[in-house]
């Protein structure tokens, strides 16, 4: 399990580090959080932890952006957040990515949550009225 509250841009890479280092066999993170959570940034600091040095941007039209870490290792950042049906998903191969062994970072996981595998860390982003960040994550 995992919680944290993040007052700060700043404080986010300490959040990531965080966060890989408490799930460290893990590869699939499912993002949940409302419009503007800091889903996208989040995963950009995630990245940057993964040693990811290419420009981190939220494939809200792409539906997936491929990163490679400093050891050209692939990381998967996925935005189904305008994706209009299921179909969508199995037309990208889906299945080819989060069932590869690289990191898969989902956003808008909701949309396509029967095709989510069985075991994955469901990371929550919640703002508070104050502009903070609460971070939880489970292996779900």
């Amino acid at each position: 399990m995992f919680s944290r509250k993040v007052e700060s841009l700043s404080a986010l890479s300490e959040a990531a580090k965080e966060l890989i280092s408490i799930f460290p066999d893990e590869r699939v993170f499912a993002f949940y959080g409302k419009m503007g959570a800091g889903k996208t940034t989040f995963i950009q600091s995630i990245c940057r932890e993964l040693g990811s040095r290419d420009n981190i941007t939220s494939p809200t039209f792409a539906l997936i952006n491929e990163y490679n870490t400093a050891k050209m290792e692939s990381i998967f950042h996925f935005d189904f957040y305008r994706i209009k049906d299921i179909e969508e998903a199995f037309d990208l191969g889906y299945e080819d990515y989060i069932y590869s062994g690289s990191y898969c970072l989902i956003e808008w996981p909701e949309m396509i949550e029967p095709l989510l595998p069985e075991k994955m860390v469901e990371v929550k982003i919640e703002v508070s009225e104050d502009g903070t960040r609460q971070i939880s994550a489970q292996i779900i």
